[in-house]
């Protein structure tokens, strides 16, 4: 019997999410590059001139405490404080580190709610549709998303290629020719007989390019094996994506330029628990971005404070 270790570490979860992927309910077109009869593993033709500059995008967030709101009438709401940053890091040579904003919110589906106010920092109030934790969680993700693409389009111009951690959430919110990186696999996208060539895969091919058209967006997609990682067949292996308002002969050439570019990034066990497809800016990027979000314990007792009654 044989068996292959995951590289990711155990605390992460793992990169492939269960033991059979989901099946799409999106409509795939695997006919877009070359006929899905045709399909292999492709290696990018050498590139002109690669993206000299690569701008990675990423964002953070953490539950502060989460609090009940109670309204004249002794109703009860619950809701959580939360922290959430979004920042950029830019390499052209080096890494540079040119954006990292920070943002709290009191998420609620309260409507009489009002900004809690600590010594540490204010937490606005930001309006969510329901009271379950899943509806709250949401709504802090969605509020993290938003700056995460604020930061893009503010940083964009700075470099030629824009990588955003993370699936496109809203396709044409983007600047233009971005794209999603995508770390971990929970559902299956290609049709049967097709998923054979990602493990057939080198480090640095990638499959042909793909398109999603799911009932709200549509998006071009391919798979990439990034350097550094064996033993099973998804093994170092990411999903990219990117709108499908780019033109298919210029989102191919964003394809191949992601497949000369990103290995190079590609991270070590030794240094990264999820390596080699957490890429060594976006590790970078995060633990920044959660030394920028302060203490936890500090505003978990600044919250604790404010919540206090206060004596007449």
């Amino acid at each position: 019997m044989r068996f292959a270790v995951e590289a990711w570490a155990p605390d992460y979860g793992a990169p492939l999410d269960g033991d059979e992927l989901i099946a799409t309910t999106a409509e795939v077109d695997a006919d877009v590059e070359v006929p899905a009869a045709q399909w292999a593993p492709r290696t990018p033709p050498p590139v002109a001139r690669p993206p000299a500059s690569v701008l990675f995008t990423d964002g953070v967030r953490r539950i502060d405490a989460r609090v009940w709101l109670t309204d004249d009438a002794g109703r009860a709401r619950p809701g959580i404080c939360a922290s959430f940053a979004a920042g950029a890091v830019r390499c052209d040579g080096r890494a540079v580190v040119v954006a990292a904003h920070v943002g709290r919110g009191l998420f609620t589906a309260a409507g009489d709610a009002q900004t809690i106010e600590t010594g540490h920092g204010a937490y606005p109030v930001q309006a969510v549709g329901g009271e379950s934790p899943e509806v709250l969680s949401q709504g802090l993700q969605q509020r993290m998303g938003a700056l995460e693409v604020e930061v893009a389009h503010g940083q964009a111009g700075a470099a030629d290629l824009v990588v955003v951690d993370g699936p496109l959430r809203t396709v044409g919110s983007y600047p233009s020719g971005t794209v999603g990186y995508v770390k971990t696999h929970a559902t299956s996208y290609l049709p049967d007989g097709l998923d054979g060539v990602i493990a057939r895969l080198a480090a640095g091919q990638r499959t042909p390019m793909f398109c999603l058209t799911f009932p709200m967006q549509t998006k071009w997609s391919w798979y990439l094996r990034l350097p550094g990682a064996d033993g099973h067949p998804w093994a170092g292996v990411v999903r990219c994506e990117a709108a499908a308002d780019l033109p298919a002969a210029d989102a191919v050439a964003l394809a191949d330029a992601t497949a000369v570019v990103l290995p190079r990034f590609a991270s070590q066990r030794h240094k990264d628990p999820r390596a080699p497809q957490n890429l060594v800016p976006i590790g970078g990027l995060e633990r920044r971005l959660r030394h920028v979000l302060g203490d936890a314990d500090l505003m978990f007792r600044a919250l604790a404070r404010a919540g206090r009654p206060r004596r007449p």
